[in-house]
């Protein structure tokens, strides 16, 4: 049996095509939480914070003064992004809960059949 047989088999078996499946809707779905975290949390966290956009919040470590994130980052200053990575870890913190949440259905309906 030659290698491309064999992948052909391996590619089609079940799982690998599950797998595949998996991670692209899992991409997919990752780029709407970034969305609603990004374009629908926090706009309205920022307002009740005092105006604040959090995707601009940022510590500069070069000494330097700038207008915003952007203009840090094209000068070429060190800077500590503290709003990215509060929006990186709402992101994770939302996308953790509906994975368990779908989990938790699953196990349901697994020992409801099993009844």
């Amino acid at each position: 049996m030659g290698m491309m047989q064999e992948f052909k088999e391996f590619a089609v078996q079940g799982n690998a095509v599950d797998m595949a499946v998996g991670i692209i809707i899992g991409a997919g779905f990752g780029k709407i939480v970034n969305s609603l975290v990004t374009d629908i949390i926090m706009p309205p966290v920022g307002m009740l914070t005092g105006q604040r956009d959090f995707s601009n919040l940022y510590i500069n470590l070069s000494g330097g003064q700038y207008e915003n994130l952007a203009a840090a980052k094209a000068a070429g200053a060190a800077t500590m992004n503290i709003g990215v990575f509060i929006n990186t870890c709402l992101d994770f913190g939302i996308l953790a809960f509906v994975i368990f949440m779908m989990i938790r259905q699953m196990n349901r309906l697994r020992t409801q059949e099993g009844k």
